[in-house]
């Protein structure tokens, strides 16, 4: 999960659609309204990043995903009603935003196919193995929106919002380490990352097995420096670096450029 100070809200991305239930939840919608959303109106809110880096997950249709810190379940409802077909977990840390993701993926009929644990790496429940589709218990592919701030940052004030913002001891690291032990050779991890720390994630891509390595950049705006990038590799892979032209998400004018509203509303794959 992402620790933005001004998050921009997916589930606003129709003035209509947002309204505050008697449960303290924000009710919204994602992926043009195919997608029925609730997220707690105090603390931390989603961004747009888990719908990008949901995009970015080259899944196909049988296989199985990973999402560590999947918040409120934005990036596995995406992937999942994009790619009709895959299971998956989705592992969170705060008990009540996990049971609040499973609510989202039963309301959009994804309860059979999702599930949603409490847990937080690196240290994954032993029980996940039991989870998995595949019978050796690894998955196809893993996703995640880490925490952002170091672990000895003065943190919000809000509890839940710090424990989305704060990242573990031993960081990247230690969040991909743990991440590669659940992919299947030939299998992908996709992170949303702030662009300051891409060299240090590739070091530790490359240390945890990961090659083919893939970044796209988030441009604010044409001629603006990306804040937020997306990077993948494949574990295992032996594919040289590639940068691609990445996603320009506004006009200068305002509002989203065609290419983002494709993908946030259009559910397009992000290639």
């Amino acid at each position: 999960m992402s620790g933005r100070t001004v998050p921009v809200n997916p589930a606003t991305l129709k003035a209509e659609a947002a309204e505050v239930t008697t449960e303290e939840t924000m009710t919204g919608y994602l992926l043009d309204r195919r997608v029925h959303y609730r997220q707690f109106t105090q603390g931390y809110r989603t961004g747009i990043e888990p719908v990008l880096m949901a995009a970015f997950v080259p899944a196909q249709p049988g296989q199985s995903i990973l999402e560590a810190g999947c918040g409120a379940g934005a990036g596995l409802l995406c992937l999942a009603t994009r790619c009709p077909g895959i299971a998956g977990v989705g592992l969170e840390a705060d008990h009540a935003t996990a049971s609040l993701a499973q609510s989202n993926m039963e309301e959009n009929s994804l309860g059979e196919r999702i599930t949603v644990v409490t847990g937080s790496l690196p240290d994954i429940p032993p029980s996940l193995r039991h989870m998995t589709p595949g019978a050796n218990g690894r998955f196809h592919h893993a996703m995640a929106n880490p925490p952002w701030h170091p672990a000895n940052h003065t943190g919000a004030e809000d509890a839940r919002r710090r424990l989305a913002m704060t990242m573990p001891e031993g960081g990247w690291v230690a969040w991909i380490s743990a991440l590669s032990r659940w992919i299947l050779p030939g299998g992908s991890l996709t992170l949303a990352l702030p662009a300051a720390v891409i060299d240090l994630a590739c070091e530790a891509m490359r240390g945890s097995g990961f090659g083919g390595l893939v970044l796209c950049p988030l441009w604010p705006k044409q001629g603006r420096s990306a804040k937020i990038v997306l990077l993948r590799g494949i574990w295992g892979g032996k594919g040289v670096f590639r940068l691609m032209p990445g996603l320009i998400l506004h006009r200068d004018e305002g509002g989203y450029t065609a290419q983002s509203e494709a993908i946030l509303r259009g559910m397009e794959a992000l290639k």
